[in-house]
């Protein structure tokens, strides 16, 4: 399984962003997005399941970022909207090899690069 996260880019604040995590297999699990900031720990942004009947959010992307997949395309995707400037990060997607939402990223087997969301003011 390879992931490729790409998407990212330099906004100002307010803009929107949508990021997607191409997958070279087809993982039939739960996948997660997390996002890591200079100098700051890893943190959980959204998480859902295979079927997409169990999502969970971040406090600090709920009302504002949207996690969904196409399996038919095996693509994950981060609709990331009224972006702040503490969003900027490099932003990973990650999948599991059991289809159940976790914040925990040791919870997540397979890891995409990173890609970077830099909002300015």
């Amino acid at each position: 399984v390879q992931l490729q996260a790409s998407g990212g880019g330099s906004v100002q604040a307010g803009d929107s962003l949508r990021l997607s995590c191409a997958d070279s297999g087809r993982i039939v699990s739960a996948v997660g997005w997390f996002r890591q900031a200079p100098g700051k720990e890893r943190e959980f942004v959204a998480s859902m399941t295979w079927r997409g009947d169990k999502k969970r959010y971040a406090d600090s992307a709920k009302g504002r970022f949207t996690i969904s997949r196409d399996n038919r395309d095996n693509t994950v995707y981060l609709q990331m909207n009224s972006l702040k400037p503490e969003d900027t990060a490099a932003y990973y997607c990650a999948a599991r090899r059991f289809d159940g939402i976790s914040t925990r990223s040791y919870d997540y087997d397979y890891w995409g690069q990173g890609t970077q969301v830099t909002v300015s003011s």
